[in-house]
């Protein structure tokens, strides 16, 4: 999971927010509920956070002077929104190339794509279906939460056009993987359920098999750690739920 900070511990987050991953997880593991699993998380680059997780081809995609209309966004004054180039692609290749091998040699879990899921919020779901698509055959599923369509922070045709047609260029790649998708409509969310209804109507178009994927509305609620807390044991049960083979064995 992305944005590591925000996942277990509150006393250590910038808002006092946390995703209560460990005590969502632990429950619907005591609760067997859910085949047990560990997360890794792994922090954000701070100020460099909106190039490490924007998808770079789409990016790539659109026009040099796009490109550099978008360089020179601000977040707040005297802080660009991109520090940095645009560099997930790297992001996701550490993903792929180094974390997980380490996981894998160092701990005590199961070893092979059809066990290792992607998954965050916001930005963190745009970098999560973005590097499913670029890896589908590392992952067996990728969970966005309240994935964060307009790329900026205001509406921006191009900017989503691009992430769209991506999706439409590579989702054919996909054959068995589960797809998470949700959104509420306040705060940030609330520039959402226009564009995912559009996301939605690709993997429709698709014909992509019903049990394999899911876009949850959550009228009301709002773009914050608290929010995905309350809702994540949804796609954890989604991705997780156990099989009558795991349960027999």
């Amino acid at each position: 999971m992305h944005d590591g900070r925000m996942l277990f511990d509150a006393n250590s987050t910038w808002n006092k927010q946390e995703w209560r991953v460990d005590e969502v997880a632990g429950t619907l593991i005591e609760q067997g509920k859910v085949r047990p699993f560990i997360v890794v998380g792994i922090p954000n680059a701070a100020e460099n956070r909106h190039s490490e997780y924007y998808p770079q081809k789409p990016f790539e995609a659109l026009s040099k002077q796009k490109q550099n209309a978008l360089y020179q966004l601000e977040k707040y004054p005297g802080h660009k929104l991109f520090a940095s180039n645009v560099y997930s692609d790297n992001y996701s290749r550490f993903l792929v190339k180094e974390v997980i091998p380490y996981i894998e040699s160092n701990y005590n879990v199961n070893k092979g794509a059809q066990y290792r899921y992607i998954g965050g919020s916001s930005m963190g779901g745009l970098i999560s279906w973005y590097t499913l698509l670029n890896y589908p055959n590392e992952f067996a599923g990728a969970i966005s939460m309240s994935t964060h369509w307009p790329g900026i922070f205001s509406h921006d045709d191009e900017v989503f056009v691009q992430f769209k047609q991506y999706i439409a260029n590579n989702i054919a790649k996909l054959s068995n993987q589960k797809v998470y998708f949700d959104y509420g409509d306040s705060t940030l969310d609330a520039m959402y359920p226009k564009l995912q209804a559009q996301i939605d109507a690709l993997f429709m178009a698709q014909q992509y098999p019903a049990k394999l994927w899911q876009s949850q509305y959550f009228p009301g609620e709002d773009h914050t750690e608290n929010a995905w807390a309350n809702r994540l044991h949804i796609p954890l049960e989604f991705m997780f739920r156990k099989t009558k083979q795991a349960a027999a064995e």
